[in-house]
């Protein structure tokens, strides 16, 4: 499937080929904290599938507790978070984040990842009133 995202303010551009039963929800402490949210969604794309348009992402490395090295691409503008990859020789695969792609509402999740970590209130959200808009 071919998909196009940005960052917020559409500093970085990019586009992918990707397989939509790559897309996976984490719920690692990590996920949590760079996305400001209960977990974070991305879809694995390998690296010759990625194509980085428009902008240079800024990198924070990360250590995470396997002890391998991450290196989490976001704008130096808007704060977006785009990817993750691991740096070194290999062959490169990108985490992209499904939040930033023009497609995402057609991206549901087909896995859970560190779902010890998850929050427990995240299972009741179905219950819980909702409000179409502000």
């Amino acid at each position: 499937m071919h998909v196009d995202g940005s960052c917020h303010c559409g500093a970085i551009r990019f586009e992918a080929e990707i397989d939509p039963k790559r897309v996976g929800a984490c719920h690692c402490s990590d996920c949590q904290t760079f996305s400001g949210s209960a977990f974070r969604t991305g879809v694995l794309v390998a690296g010759d599938d990625f194509r980085l348009l428009e902008g240079t992402p800024a990198i924070y490395e990360k250590t995470a507790e396997s002890g391998r090295v991450r290196h989490l691409a976001f704008c130096a503008h808007c704060g977006t978070h785009v990817y993750g990859t691991t740096p070194g020789a290999g062959p490169t695969f990108y985490s992209v984040r499904v939040g930033t792609l023009a497609q995402r509402a057609e991206l549901p999740p087909v896995a859970q990842l560190w779902c010890r970590s998850s929050l427990p209130w995240l299972w009741d959200l179905a219950d819980v009133r909702r409000i179409e808009t502000q």
